[in-house]
């Protein structure tokens, strides 16, 4: 275990966080969907399970922050940038970094934005189905002070099921900003 993961595992236990559920590293291709997503905070959170848990994991996040003198930071940290301002198919250019690769993680926030929605986003949804690889549901509950990470969900052949699912495996967690939290 490296020194950053000590370190990482430390500064988890002063916040008050624990980490629960799955250790999805067993999974060589996987897409995370983190609910809820309300803070800055919450990259930082990510960041320290990741070091903990030594996940190999990237994740997708809006191109803007990926701009001259701070974007090499966020390029550093696994991030890949998803320009949200052209209209364009995110799934299909997804889809093709997956299937690129033998190992991929993939952390998204299906909300899409720190604000209160009251519906996801459902390309996270779209991208573990079509690419066939699990789907691993992860909460962030600031209220309990846990990280959870959830079996790899069961697909159906019903979305509108499926999404009521997600809906409730998140129902209740409440983010760091709590009036904006999903449920």
């Amino acid at each position: 275990m490296s020194i950053t993961s000590h370190i990482s595992k430390l500064l988890l236990k002063i916040w008050g966080f624990k980490i629960t559920g799955i250790n999805p590293e067993i999974y060589p291709k996987k897409i995370y969907a983190i609910i809820p997503h309300t803070s800055n905070w919450d990259f930082i959170l990510g960041i320290l399970v990741r070091s903990s848990m030594q996940l190999k994991l990237q994740f997708l996040a809006k191109d803007s922050l990926f701009k001259p003198l701070y974007g090499w930071v966020f390029r550093g940290l696994g991030g890949i940038p998803v320009d949200r301002s052209k209209s364009h198919n995110f799934v299909e250019a997804t889809l093709e970094i997956i299937e690129s690769r033998d190992q991929i993680a993939l952390a998204i926030a299906p909300e899409g934005t720190r604000k209160k929605v009251t519906k996801l986003k459902s390309g996270f949804y779209w991208l573990a189905k079509k690419a066939n690889i699990p789907l691993i549901l992860v909460r962030f509950d600031y209220g309990n002070k846990v990280v959870d990470f959830a079996p790899p969900f069961e697909f159906t052949e019903n979305m509108e099921q499926d999404m009521e699912r997600i809906k409730l495996h998140f129902k209740g967690v409440a983010g760091k900003n709590k009036e904006n939290s999903f449920t």
